[in-house]
């Protein structure tokens, strides 16, 4: 399946019905419900996807090819799928995109590793920047880590994902676009803490 993919998230962003409609047309073999469904998800995985992708495998592997194959893979296993909870096909198809890049970073051979850092130390400011860069996104990682469930959701969703107010609030079932923005924002408060603290 080809998907043909808009990057106005925005202007497909699912509802509650929507995702739960859709789902259950897919699983009954509804090829266009399924190409539906994944021209709302794709854009942003591709996003959340573009900070993670090994630097050293851009050249070989497009993002949305990594992303398009990961969630098409997942989406074959679609029946075993349950949405406990609203954003729930988001995370899945989030994981199976995260499992795929973790398996690219284990494929990769040492001879681009050596050749990058040896490029790193003939180079002190691309070394040093590359360092700094390095601190700062472990450093968001492990606080992001230590947040609750709910607040590294909010995170994702309106940092790494992009999405607007009124999407984060269905995906996370508050009541308004307004409950979503102080939903964000207790959690923007919680990570700043937890980078600073450590």
């Amino acid at each position: 399946m080809d998907i043909h993919l808009s990057d106005n998230a925005s202007g497909n962003a699912l509802t509650p019905e929507a995702t739960v409609e859709l789902l259950a047309l897919a699983r009954g073999g509804d090829e266009a419900a399924l190409g539906r469904l994944l021209q709302r998800c794709i854009p942003a995985l591709c996003r959340w996807a573009r900070s993670r992708l090994p630097s050293s495998a851009c050249g070989m592997l497009e993002t949305a090819d990594l992303v398009q194959d990961a969630v098409l893979s997942a989406m074959r296993h679609l029946n075993a799928f349950e949405q406990r909870h609203q954003g729930a096909l988001q995370a899945y198809l989030r994981q199976a995109v995260l499992n795929r890049i973790r398996d690219l970073e284990r494929q990769q051979n040492g001879p681009e590793q050596a050749d990058f850092l040896e490029y790193l130390a003939a180079d002190e400011t691309a070394a040093d920047e590359f360092v700094g860069r390095a601190k700062a996104w472990s450093r968001y990682e492990t606080a992001l880590e230590r947040l609750s469930p709910p607040e590294r959701e909010a995170i994702i969703l309106r940092l790494e994902l992009q999405y607007e107010y009124g999407e984060i609030a269905v995906i996370l079932g508050t009541s308004s676009d307004d409950a979503a923005r102080m939903v964000v924002m207790h959690a923007m408060r919680r990570l700043a803490e937890e980078m600073r603290v450590h």
